[in-house]
């Protein structure tokens, strides 16, 4: 299969209302990068916001804007699991059961809510509103056990605060993250936003919380700083180079060769030369 011309009647099944918005918006994205090509990423997000999952028309849009092939964009496409090749809820609910997550309850988190849903992992409620994800660390160690929805924080969860969270979604009441934004937006709007369009909402609600920024809380209480002194990394601080130490415990300036052809030297080219023709 060759790639479709950029530019070419779209073989996809979009209405021509959907699709001028889609490459319209696409133009935007591939105007960001050097090479159009690296904005697959953005644009498979794009084409998931329209339908809640990358569907075969956003493959092949995909690959008609960039001048790919369907199976490098599909390639792309089933590697990374925030791209969903079936439809999505309305909300996706992860439940990271990593470490840390795990030791403090994530794995019982997903067992009632997979029992409370009647669904496994990526699998979506009947009504369509909720998709269930066991989901890698999310970053929120301090926090644990977390819950995400749609990517937003719900910390410091239990399988009854959890269950009680995914009835409210389900019934479409409005739930506050932990940290974030002022809301959840739906799977659509994320993907949306993941595509690079502002949604406003960035400087919404609490960034970092107490248990984050505890560490700091405490250098600063004991005087506490950083290699180099006080203001080292202070705005407007000359940055000081400082040159790599060499020879130290495994440094390969200290390595000695094993073999004729670890030797850099010319008696060491020589013989790795003679060994090759042998």
């Amino acid at each position: 299969m060759t790639a479709e011309p950029v530019g070419a009647r779209s073989r996809t099944g979009y209405d021509a209302e959907t699709l001028a918005a889609l490459v319209a918006d696409a133009e935007e994205i591939k105007g960001r990068y050097p090479d159009p090509r690296s904005g697959l990423l953005p644009l498979l997000h794009l084409v998931q916001s329209v339908e809640g999952y990358v569907s075969r028309d956003g493959i092949v849009f995909c690959a008609e804007q960039l001048g790919l092939t369907a199976a490098e964009v599909s390639a792309v496409a089933t590697f990374y699991t925030q791209y969903k090749r079936h439809p999505n809820g309305e909300y996706t609910v992860g439940v990271c059961t990593n470490t840390l997550c795990a030791v403090m309850g994530g794995d019982a988190i997903f067992d009632r809510l997979s029992q409370h849903l009647d669904v496994g992992h990526d699998e979506t409620t009947p009504d369509g509103s909720v998709t269930l994800e066991r989901v890698e660390c999310n970053a929120a160690c301090d926090y644990a056990p977390v819950v995400m929805v749609n990517w937003e924080f719900f910390d410091n969860q239990t399988p009854e605060s959890a269950t009680e969270l995914a009835d409210r979604l389900r019934s479409g009441e409005q739930v506050t993250p932990t940290r974030g934004a002022d809301s959840v937006c739906s799977f659509k709007q994320m993907s949306r936003v993941l595509a690079g369009f502002d949604d406003g909402r960035a400087d919404e609600g609490a960034g970092a919380g107490g248990p984050t920024l505890e560490g700091l809380r405490i250098a600063r209480e004991r005087g506490w700083t950083a290699p180099g002194g006080e203001q080292a990394g202070a705005p407007g601080t000359p940055r000081v180079e400082v040159t790599p130490e060499t020879g130290t415990g495994q440094s390969s300036a200290e390595r000695k060769p094993t073999t004729p052809s670890d030797d850099t030297g010319p008696a060491g080219q020589a013989d790795a030369k003679e060994g090759d023709d042998d």
